[in-house]
């Protein structure tokens, strides 16, 4: 059973990568908090903890070219008069 899992799960991680990349997406993609994401993963079946994708998050900025982060996120804000 885990050879046929094994190709799609990360080393070290008990998600597969679809799951991880999909949860990195949802939080750089979408102004979404760790805790956002964690309630509409688990809204589709999958518990995972807002812990997990905040290191997920963090682990794939240092992976981008640069080092940087894909998009600066802006903080929320309300507009000074």
């Amino acid at each position: 059973m885990w050879d046929e899992l094994s190709p799609s799960l990360v080393s070290g991680h008990r998600f597969p990568v679809e799951i991880i990349s999909h949860c990195v997406w949802l939080y750089f993609r979408f102004t979404l908090s760790f805790r956002d994401v964690e309630e509409m993963m688990a809204t589709r079946g999958v518990a995972v903890t807002y812990e997990s994708i905040r290191e997920w998050c963090l682990s794939s900025v240092g992976s981008t070219p640069g080092g940087s982060a894909p998009a600066a996120r802006a903080p929320a804000t309300l507009a000074s008069r």
